[in-house]
């Protein structure tokens, strides 16, 4: 830069211009750091080129720019001209903004700023908080630390934050120009794991190296329960872990179990990876490997996780489940299961090989997804004996339940006047026991809504005439019977029936003297079928012989209803002064009358002869004896139908003195009282007498369910039913026949929360998904290895104490269940039982569970499961005991909880034994 030389005179002017600008600047520095040393927050003072004299050695912090750029009023401009060099780039290419709470000194000499007590500092993307922070900005440092107390106690220890990446150290120092960091004793939290370093080099924001760091998931980061040893690693952060050798620690104490290199993957989305298998032996297969396989992370909507088995008696399994989701508009999941099964060896009379699968899909629309149509499914079909000879699904309640049932259907509707409704579904039920099929592939509905011809436009409608309305509704089935061994084969659609059923129903209602609800219908049905049958007598077979008849063939029918009902309040009132109060009495009466004429017309006769020609007699039969939807009635009948249906509920005292109104408190839900009359029939016109009630007592913890059936007409000396009352032939006025009463129960401590555990749960859920129960009466899934049934997260509330817990936690589920039965004098309970389940928290972190009952008719106790859980904060121990019974096993399990490091675990199972 060349400087020319001014004349003196301009020079003793320029000096004393500049001597009265320096001024000037010095009062504004001086207001400015008054101002910013008692402010919010300040900006780090840049470094300016410093003017100096060129006679002395003295020099003043000047900003030079600032001078040279200002004019001089008067005066002739400076010749000294613009650099030509391009400008040289700041250190700080941001703002630093630092703030405290005590106070903050800048120190000129030594150009440092020094923040105490609540001190931040942000730079950038980086924020450092710590109890006191010291800047150089002449060397673009940043030194951060805790505060000592009087007593040598430290507090306010630095939190580093860089972008999502968060560091918790003893002291740090950080360059702001190269973005490197040394930290002491830092923790930082990686995914849900803990890593604790004495010494970490930040390197920039992707790379992080520590030195002897402890890597745990333990809540406990002072003295953790475990931790794996990194000598020396290197960390991507959300992303990855290295290091080289590396052991477990339990207690501070190393363990063998170690590598000489590992990989932690660290990563806020789902990865695509290996799924850790379980080891272990049974008494007929050998050493096995279970639920080891791969998981694929498709896209954020859909994953896959193919799993195997394999036995050392070459038996192996195989299973894939995939979880699909789309915000708003569906979820779903599907599994398929199969196992290949070998039993004993090749040679040995014992020897045995079979196949069992299941299929599990299950998908739900979102309510919000489409208004008008929606669709879902829930299938469990397969093997009838996959369950009870699976040797992997260990699920008890799956192995009782005898009943698979599946749905599948799509339902859409058309808005307007009147509305349409149509639905295609698919269904199936197999018996697991029978191995019987039943299946409708698939059931059409359709519906029109309903049109009052004769309606007002605008207002309500009233009498008989403006009520009046019908509809029209179709359905049409495929319905398929087959067996377990016919499944998906074409021989299981030869027998296959199908047809259609057309209905309209015609109805009106009107009141009649004000309190009287009277309704009356008529409904015509059309029936559509495509096969009917032809009998004829064979007399050299002496046999009926039935013809199947391929062709489109229909009937029709119709019937006529009617009812009377009205509503009846009853108060008995005992006084306010009373406990109890008040009892309110609603019975409702109903009297109906029923017409269904006979349908004669659709019935054919064959002659019936003997060896010899003579005829015997007359057989009637109806071509639609086949048919989906029943025969058309051959008899006419006239029914008068009875029914009276109750509920009690009381007005009692509350016992919080505080309360302005009494507590009502439900007596009965329902107590209801059936029969009918048979205008038309010649005997047995009566029929029996259906009783059924029910209520909840105790805060609607106790549900309490009971049925009778009462019959009129006595029996022989076969126990056959004869016309002739009861109460004629010497007995009662009614026969009980069959009484049923059943008891639910379910009570537990006011600080249990056992059912909201997400554990809990997913087990019932995955007991729901194969066609258990929803308690767990018939015990808890036991594959503790598999993390979908198991939460990786414990109770929030939950802590460790050293006080007694005078507290217990428990919950205690029961279900009584009695049937009787005298049809035909047998006097004798066909049924009763007692089943219960329970939890008891004996500590805080030992649960202890059973679930079993009582067979109170055959005098045994039913299948039984014992349930051991210990936790030990970062694991989790489980142990599940089946003592006796054909399944006789016990389970145990031991794991880290956390799911990063789920696969290290030890498994341990005892199957039951061959039954021979």
């Amino acid at each position: 830069m060349a400087i020319q030389k001014p004349s003196h005179t301009f020079t003793k002017i320029h000096l004393k211009a500049l001597r009265t600008n320096i001024f000037q600047i010095l009062f504004a520095v001086s207001f400015t750091v008054f101002i910013n040393t008692f402010g919010y927050s300040q900006e780090l003072p840049k470094k300016e080129p410093v003017a100096k004299s060129e006679k002395t050695n003295d020099s003043v912090t000047v900003n030079v720019k600032s001078l040279l750029n200002k004019p001089i009023v008067g005066k002739e401009q400076d010749s000294i001209t613009n650099d030509s060099l391009p400008k040289k780039k700041n250190l700080l290419e941001g703002i630093v903004k630092y703030s405290a709470t005590d106070y903050t000194s800048i120190n000129q000499n030594e150009q440092k700023i020094y923040l105490y007590n609540e001190a931040e500092v942000i730079y950038q993307n980086m924020q450092i908080n710590a109890g006191i922070i010291v800047i150089d900005y002449a060397n673009d440092i940043i030194h951060a630390g805790r505060l000592k107390d009087s007593l040598g106690n430290y507090s306010q220890a630095p939190v580093f934050k860089e972008g999502n990446n968060v560091i918790e150290p003893d002291s740090i120092a950080f360059n702001t120009k190269t973005q490197k960091a040394l930290v002491w004793n830092s923790k930082t939290e990686q995914q849900g794991g803990i890593i604790i370093s004495p010494l970490t080099k930040k390197e920039n924001d992707s790379v992080i190296f520590v030195h002897r760091a402890k890597f745990t998931t333990s809540e406990d980061h002072e003295n953790p329960e475990y931790y794996f040893l990194l000598r020396k690693a290197k960390i991507v952060p959300n992303k990855k872990v290295v290091t080289g050798l590396t052991n477990m620690f339990i207690a501070d104490v190393p363990t063998p179990i170690g590598l000489p290199f590992a990989y932690f993957p660290l990563t806020k989305s789902r990865t695509s990876g290996v799924i850790f298998p379980s080891f272990g032996e049974q008494n007929d297969r050998g050493y096995f490997i279970q639920n080891g396989g791969y998981y694929f992370a498709i896209n954020d909507y859909l994953d896959l996780a193919l799993l195997g088995d394999y036995y050392t008696n070459g038996s192996y399994g195989f299973r894939a489940e995939s979880n699909y989701a789309k915000r708003y508009r569906f979820r779903g999941n599907f599994s398929f299961r199969y196992e290949n099964l070998i039993n004993s060896e090749r040679g040995f009379p014992d020897y045995s090989k079979s196949s069992v699968y299941n299929i599990r899909w299950s998908h739900s629309q979102d309510a919000k997804a489409n208004p008008n149509s929606r669709f879902s499914a829930s299938v469990n079909l397969g093997s009838s004996t996959y369950y009870q000879q699976s040797i992997n699904q260990l699920n008890s309640s799956n192995f009782l339940n005898n009943t698979l049932s599946s749905s599948v259907s799509y339902s859409k509707t058309f808005q307007g006047e009147p509305q349409v409704n149509v639905s295609l579904t698919a269904t199936h039920s197999q018996n697991t026991n029978t191995e019987s099929i039943n299946m409708t592939l698939p059931t059409f509905q359709g519906s029109v809504g309903r049109v009052f011809p004769f309606a007002p436009k605008i207002g309500s409608k009233k009498g008989f005439i403006q009520n009046i309305n019908f509809q029209y509704n179709v359905r049409g089935e495929n319905r398929i019977q087959t067996t377990d061994s016919l499944f998906f084969k074409k021989e299981m659609f030869d027998d296959a029936k199908i047809g259609m059923q057309h209905s309209i129903p015609i109805s009106t209602n009107f009141k009649v003297a004000k309190y009287f609800s009277v309704s009356t219908s008529a409904n015509f049905q059309e029936n559509w079928t495509l096969k009917t049958i032809k009998k004829q007598w064979d007399q050299s077979q002496q046999e009926e012989v039935e013809t199947v008849r391929q062709g489109f063939d229909a009937f029709r029918t119709y019937n006529f209803s009617a009812s009377l009902g009205t509503t009846l309040y009853g108060m008995f009132n005992f006084g306010e002064d009373k406990s109890i109060q008040a009892i309110r009495h609603v019975m409702r009466p109903s009297i109906s009358y029923n017409i269904n004429p006979s349908f004669d017309k659709y019935y054919d006769t064959y002659e019936e002869t003997d060896v010899n020609g003579d005829p015997v007699g007359d057989v009637e039969y109806t071509r639609f004896e086949d048919f989906l939807f029943g025969t058309p009635g051959k008899t006419y009948s006239s029914s008068l139908g009875i029914s009276v249906a109750n509920n009690l509920e009381a007005k009692v005292r509350d016992s919080d003195s505080t309360a302005t109104e009494p507590k009502k408190v439900m007596l009965l839900k329902t107590l209801n009282f059936s029969t009918a009359y048979n205008i038309a029939g010649d005997s047995l016109n009566w029929s029996p007498v259906r009783v059924t009630g029910g209520t909840s007592i105790l805060k609607d913890k106790m549900n309490i369910n009971f049925g009778a059936t009462l019959d009129p007409y006595a029996l022989d000396n076969n126990n056959n039913k004869i016309d002739k009352f009861n109460i004629d032939n010497g007995g009662s006025l009614f026969r009980l026949t069959s009484a049923n009463l059943t008891v639910n129960y379910t009570l537990s401590s006011d600080s249990f929360e056992g059912g909201s555990n997400p554990e809990d749960q997913r087990a019932r859920d995955e007991s729901l998904r194969s066609g258990g129960r929803a308690d767990d009466l018939f015990g808890k899934p036991q594959d503790f290895a598999d993390s979908r049934l198991n939460s990786d997260d414990k109770k929030a509330d939950e802590k460790p104490t050293d006080l007694y817990n005078y507290k217990i936690p428990w919950s205690l589920r029961l279900a009584y269940a009695v049937n009787y039965a005298n049809s035909r004098r047998q006097n004798e309970i066909s049924s009763h039982s007692l089943m219960f389940s329970g939890d008891i928290e004996f500590s805080p972190r030992w649960t202890v569970g059973v679930s079993s009952g009582y067979d109170m008719k055959n005098n045994g106790i039913t299948y039984t499961q014992l349930r051991f859980e210990r936790d030990l904060q970062s694991w989790r121990m489980n142990f599940s005991w089946i003592p006796f019974s054909s399944r006789s096993s016990w389970n145990f399990f031991i794991g880290i909880r956390s799911s990063i490091l789920k696969d290290i675990k030890y498994d341990k199972r005892r199957q039951a034994d061959k039954q021979l």
